[in-house]
């Protein structure tokens, strides 16, 4: 097991390092001029030349990767040039509403999808089975900013339940916070359980056909204990590959929702900060994301070798 992990360790250091030289040659060598494009097309001159000096464009792009890959490892992660706010203190007043809704979208997409794609799985071609599965599309078909639009008129607007948008921030109480991030949450969390349930349900129906299933049941196990103690298990390889993937869109795609309900998140830095023209942000945040995302799919990685001895050779 040692092995296996340190494996994957190096896996994920390696494309932190590849990930860390293209978001840097994206934004800071490949475009041209970072500094005449933050400013716009009439800024004068000795405007672009000061932005310059201010950026340290003027050094090597060796030199400025360096310090810039030096400076995350320490937390520095540099000044905004539009707010002139250090960027690590605006990253953790945001991170505290988008790792929260991330995890509670990805907690309601799991508690829905389970017992649909179990249900679906064990009901194959009948009633149950072909009601999952027209839920399911239907969830995947409906856009989720449209959906959230629907939650605010019904929960917000006419029942009155839930909040509308806006966060109060957790110094208000957890359950206040709770309140404001539930419809953004439902509204991510739906296409994520129908695409959840499906996967699960193919998942399961491949494993319910092997042999090693029909000789469970040979041995007199029950339908429903085959497939708790047999089929689940050797079907979670597949599940956890799309969980990890969807954490990981949950926590850096959540942009859209963001904006609807006016949530301080990363995903609205983000969209503010390429408004505004602000790569230094950009830069940041983008590669703190990244960073995020390989660390979710090397914990993905640990879960399969949890999950299935065979692969830790």
């Amino acid at each position: 097991m040692l092995g296996y992990v340190t494996r994957r360790a190096l896996s994920l250091a390696a494309t932190l390092l590849v990930a860390s030289l293209v978001v840097f040659a994206t934004i800071e060598i490949v475009p041209g001029d970072p500094a005449a494009y933050m400013l716009g097309l009439n800024a004068e001159p000795e405007t672009v030349a000061a932005l310059r000096r201010e950026l340290g464009l003027e050094r090597s792009g060796l030199a400025r990767y360096l310090e810039w890959v030096t400076g995350m490892l320490r937390g520095d992660f540099g000044i905004s040039y539009t707010y002139r706010t250090p960027i690590e203190d605006m990253v953790a007043d945001r991170v505290v509403v988008s790792l929260p809704l991330a995890l509670y979208a990805l907690l309601l997409a799991v508690l829905v999808a389970f017992p649909a794609g179990l249900l679906a799985a064990s009901r194959r071609g009948g009633a149950a089975d072909t009601a999952v599965m027209g839920f399911t599309q239907i969830g995947i078909a409906v856009p989720n900013f449209w959906f959230a639009m629907l939650l605010v008129l019904l929960f917000a607007i006419q029942l009155r339940w839930l909040p509308s948008g806006g966060f109060p921030g957790w110094e208000a109480g957890v359950w206040q916070a709770m309140r404001a991030l539930t419809l953004p949450a439902v509204a991510l969390a739906l296409p994520q359980a129908a695409i959840l349930a499906r996967v699960l349900r193919s998942a399961l129906l491949d494993v319910l056909g092997e042999d090693y299933m029909r000789t469970a049941r040979a041995k007199g196990l029950s339908p429903r204990a085959a497939l708790w103690r047999h089929a689940l298990r050797n079907a979670m390889i597949p599940v956890l590959t799309i969980i990890g993937l969807q954490f990981s869109f949950l926590l850096a795609g959540a942009i859209i929702i963001e904006n609807v309900f006016y949530l301080p998140g990363l995903g609205r830095l983000v969209f503010q900060s390429i408004a505004s023209r602000d790569l230094v942000v950009v830069e940041s945040v983008v590669m703190l994301l990244v960073f995020a995302v390989v660390v979710v799919t090397f914990l993905v990685d640990l879960a399969y070798a949890w999950v299935d001895p065979r692969l830790r050779r």
